[in-house]
């Protein structure tokens, strides 16, 4: 049984993720920051019947929690088929640019960002032990630079100063982690689950957490002959989920 582990798994599109995998027959560990959402989160699966879910608390901010979740993970096994960086927080919106403090800025980098990173190096060389080893970076449309400059498209006026730079940020990386890994077993994607109806946006979005939750399960079980550095946004381009960064 393939293992996965989702950060911020225990509400919204990261639980629903959980689910869906598990259904697949996967092995979930579900990263929470807070150990009573994440214990109530993996019971809820198992009232459904899923009972290849546990919960991992890890809080992607704080360095000192990534450590010890690797250590509580490498306890439990020696390989990670996948990693699914999908914790992430808003800022809080609006976010003009010119008075958004930098204490804001620094918050949201340090999760959506810097944590990612420090998640992702932490976890690293479990991935290696897989023969097929995958990342999902959970990102965003508003990450495109080339879509915040075009006035046709249909977001274009939602900009920020924290947010969507940090996710444009995280699809750097992404480009940068996947080209390391280019001549290994290693698939790297950038995944925009979609404008979804979240706490992120007081449930304003048109998706559903189901379909969003699909779009980064079909990413994360890609075959070998899937892509890799690649950043893909159905809201972009519905038919093949390709996306101009």
């Amino acid at each position: 049984m393939k293992k996965v582990l989702i950060t911020g798994a225990n509400k919204s599109i990261g639980f629903e993720t959980a689910r869906q995998l598990a259904k697949r027959n996967y092995y979930i560990y579900l990263g929470s920051r807070d150990e009573k959402n994440g214990e109530e989160a993996v019971e809820k699966l198992r009232k459904e019947g899923l009972t290849n879910v546990e919960a991992l608390i890890i809080d992607v901010s704080q360095p000192a929690s990534v450590a010890k979740a690797r250590e509580v993970l490498g306890a439990k096994t020696e390989v990670l088929d996948i990693l699914i960086n999908n914790a992430g927080i808003s800022g809080g919106f609006p976010q003009p640019a010119g008075t958004t403090g930098l204490k804001t800025i620094q918050e949201v980098f340090n999760t959506n960002f810097f944590g990612t990173i420090n998640v992702t190096e932490a976890f690293l060389d479990l991935l290696k032990k897989s023969e097929q080893p995958v990342i999902v970076n959970v990102t965003s449309g508003l990450a495109s630079l080339t879509l915040q400059n075009d006035p046709s498209w249909q977001f274009y006026k939602s900009k920020s100063a924290a947010y969507g730079p940090s996710k444009t940020a995280l699809n750097a990386y992404t480009i940068a982690l996947a080209y390391e890994m280019r001549d290994t077993p290693f698939k790297i994607n950038a995944v925009d689950p979609g404008y979804t109806a979240t706490d992120f946006n007081r449930h304003a979005g048109h998706n559903d957490v189901s379909t969003a939750a699909s779009h980064i399960v079909k990413v994360a079980t890609t075959d070998k002959s899937g892509p890799t550095g690649k950043y893909i946004s159905w809201d972009n381009n519905p038919s093949t989920g390709d996306s101009p960064w």
